[in-house]
C-alpha cells in the first residue's frame, strides 16, 4: 500500500474531508450534550475522552486499574501502529481548529523542527508518573478537556447570551414584518443550536484563556500546541516510532524545500528523512513534491525507528519530580480538614480516586439542568481545579436527574440509576439563624420547605413565640432540618429569597461517598 501524488487527485482533500466530517461529528456530541425534556440521553456523547489513550493511561495509573470505561482507546493504540500518528492529522477537532485558523495567522512559522519539540516528552513523563503518585493534572494538559472545557464553560454560554440579545432587540424594536422573519430563526436555533437554558460559570474566563492561548501559539510556530505541548500527541508519538506506514522522502531533490516549506509538523529534515514520530499523515508534501518523490507506504525491511531526542538526564529529572511533588500534597491544611462547603455531584467516588479519574471536561457541568455544578478553583488544591463541585447559590441538584454521571467519560461519577439517585446523599443543609428571616427578625418565610423535593420534606417547622421589628411577640414557623431526609441537593440554598449569602447553606456533611463524614449523632448544625 504506497500513497504518491496523483494527476488531478490530491490526497489532502482526503485528509480535509475527514476532519471536517469529524469535526462536525464533535459538535453535535457536543451539542447534545444538553437536556432535551428526557433524563436519558441517545448518544454516547462523551465518546471523545474515552477514545483519548493519555486520559485513559493517566486515569488508570491514578486509580491503579484499567478503566474499562476508556477500552475504546485501545483500537486506536492499534491503528497506530499501522496508520502511525494519524489521529492528529485525520481525526482530532483540536488540530482541525488550528488547521482552520492557519489562514488568519499568516506569519506562523512552519516546516522547520522546533526547539521544544522535546517538551511534550518531558510532560507526557511527569504526568504520567504524578498521577501515579497522587497528583492527577492530565485535565489542564489535554487538548480535549482544553476544548470542551472552553466551549462549554465560556463560548458556548457566551453564545446564547449574543443569540439571546439579538433577537430580543429585534422583537422588541423591530416591525412586525422583521420579526416575521426572525422569530422563525430564534426558534430553529433554539432547537438545533441553542442550550436548554441560560447558564453561569465560575472560571468562565480562565477557561477561555486556556482555550485562547493554544490558538495564539500558533503566532510563534503552526501547530505548536501540537509540536511541543500535546501530551496526547507525544503518546501517539512514541507508539508511532513502532509504525508501519513510513513516509519516504526523495534523497535527490537538489535545492528543492517545499515538503520542508509545507509541513506543519517539522517532520521533514534537510535529508528530506520523514519522522514517524511527527508526521502527522497531513499529505501535504506528497501533493506539493513538483518531482513525485515523496511516498507513504508499508515497508517491511530496514525501519530506521527514529530517535526522541530526549536528554536522558533531564527526562529521568522530570520523572523523579512527578515521582517527589505528589508527596507535599499531604502537608497542606486541606490534608487534614477539607472544606467543608465543597460538595461534590452524586455519584461522585471518594476523593482521591474521584481525583484520579475526572479529567476536567465540563460535560457534567455543561449537561446540569439546575446549572448547579461549577468547575472549582482552590477548594481541592491545584490538583482540584476545574473539577466539578456543587455551588448551591448558583444552581441546585434536579432531584430526578441523572445526567451528570451519563456523559462522564470515565466513571469519576458513577452512572447512577433514578432509586439510587434518590438514595444517594452528597450533602446536608443547616441553617444560619442570624439571617433566616423566621429567626432574625421573626419574619414568616417556608421558601426553603417548599422547594424540599424529597417525598417526605427533609425541611419541617417549629411554632415559636419571637419579637418582631416593633417589640411585639409574634408566632412564626421556624424551619429545622431532618438530618435523615436531606440529600443535599442544595435547592433550599438556591432559592432563599435573601440577597447575598443564603440563610441555608449546604455542606458536605454526611455525604454517601465518604462514611467517615456522617453526621454525629448530636449535630449542632442548626
Amino acid at each position: 500500500m504506497v500513497f504518491k501524488q496523483k494527476k488531478n487527485f490530491k490526497l489532502r482533500y482526503w485528509r480535509r474531508s475527514s476532519q471536517i466530517v469529524f469535526f462536525i461529528l464533535f459538535i453535535f456530541l457536543f451539542l447534545k450534550t444538553d437536556y432535551a425534556g428526557t433524563n436519558e440521553l441517545d448518544y454516547a456523547v462523551n465518546i471523545l475522552f474515552r477514545i483519548d489513550p493519555f486520559l485513559a493511561a493517566s486515569a488508570s495509573l491514578a486509580t491503579r486499574t484499567f478503566i474499562w470505561l476508556m477500552w475504546p482507546a485501545l483500537i486506536f493504540i492499534g491503528l497506530t501502529f499501522f496508520l502511525g500518528r494519524f489521529f492528529c492529522g485525520w481525526i482530532c477537532p483540536m488540530g482541525a481548529l488550528l488547521d482552520s485558523c492557519h489562514k488568519f495567522i499568516p506569519h506562523a512559522r512552519q516546516g522547520k523542527i522546533s526547539r521544544f519539540h522535546t517538551m511534550k516528552y518531558y510532560l507526557l513523563g511527569f504526568l504520567l508518573i504524578a498521577a501515579f503518585w497522587g497528583l492527577p493534572a492530565a485535565g489542564y494538559f489535554d487538548p480535549f478537556s482544553i476544548l470542551v472545557r472552553g466551549l462549554a464553560i465560556s463560548v458556548y454560554p457566551a453564545l446564547n447570551v449574543a443569540a439571546t440579545s439579538f433577537f430580543t432587540f429585534t422583537y422588541q424594536e423591530m416591525p412586525a414584518w422583521v420579526n416575521m422573519l426572525t422569530e422563525p430563526v430564534y426558534s430553529f436555533l433554539k432547537i438545533t443550536i441553542l442550550p436548554f437554558r441560560q447558564n453561569y460559570f465560575e472560571l468562565a474566563f480562565v477557561s477561555l484563556f486556556l482555550l485562547l492561548a493554544v490558538f495564539s501559539l500558533e503566532k510563534l510556530e503552526r501547530r505548536f500546541f501540537c509540536r511541543n505541548i500535546c501530551p496526547v500527541g507525544a503518546f501517539y508519538a512514541v507508539i508511532s516510532r513502532f509504525s508501519l506506514l513510513r513516509g519516504k522522502g526523495g534523497s535527490k531533490c537538489g535545492k528543492c524545500r517545499n515538503c520542508m516549506s509545507v509541513c506543519r509538523m517539522g517532520a521533514i529534515d534537510e535529508k528530506r528523512n520523514i519522522s514517524p514520530v511527527d508526521c502527522n499523515l497531513c499529505l501535504d508534501c506528497v501533493d506539493i513534491c513538483p518531482g513525485s518523490k515523496i511516498s507513504f507506504g508499508y515497508r517491511q525491511s530496514e525501519i530506521v525507528k527514529p530517535s526522541f531526542a530526549v536528554n536522558r538526564r533531564k527526562f529521568i529529572g522530570t520523572l523523579a519530580l512527578g515521582t517527589v511533588l505528589p508527596f507535599f500534597l499531604d502537608t497542606r491544611t486541606m490534608a487534614q480538614k477539607p472544606d467543608p462547603y465543597l460538595v461534590r455531584p452524586p455519584g461522585a467516588l471518594p476523593e482521591n480516586e474521584f481525583l484520579g479519574r475526572c479529567v476536567r471536561c465540563g460535560e457534567c457541568m455543561k449537561v446540569c439542568i439546575g446549572n448547579g455544578l461549577q468547575p472549582t478553583f482552590l477548594a481541592a488544591g491545584l490538583e482540584g481545579m476545574f473539577s466539578p463541585r456543587l455551588n448551591a447559590r448558583t444552581g441546585y441538584c434536579e432531584y430526578n436527574c441523572t445526567l451528570c454521571g451519563q456523559v462522564c467519560p470515565s466513571g469519576a461519577l458513577s452512572e447512577l440509576s433514578m432509586k439510587q439517585k434518590h438514595a444517594t446523599k452528597i450533602g446536608n443543609v443547616f441553617f444560619d439563624k442570624n439571617r433566616c428571616l423566621p429567626y432574625a427578625k421573626g419574619i414568616p418565610c417556608i421558601v426553603c420547605e417548599e422547594h424540599c423535593p424529597t417525598p417526605e420534606k427533609a425541611i419541617q417547622f417549629r411554632e415559636a413565640q419571637v419579637l418582631n421589628s416593633k417589640g411585639e411577640e409574634i408566632p412564626v414557623k421556624q424551619p429545622f432540618v431532618i438530618d435523615e431526609r436531606c440529600v443535599g441537593c442544595g435547592i433550599c440554598e438556591t432559592k432563599c429569597p435573601l440577597p447575598g449569602q443564603s440563610a441555608v447553606r449546604l455542606t458536605s456533611a454526611g455525604e454517601s461517598r465518604n462514611p467517615e463524614n456522617a453526621l454525629p449523632v448530636q449535630t449542632i448544625l442548626y
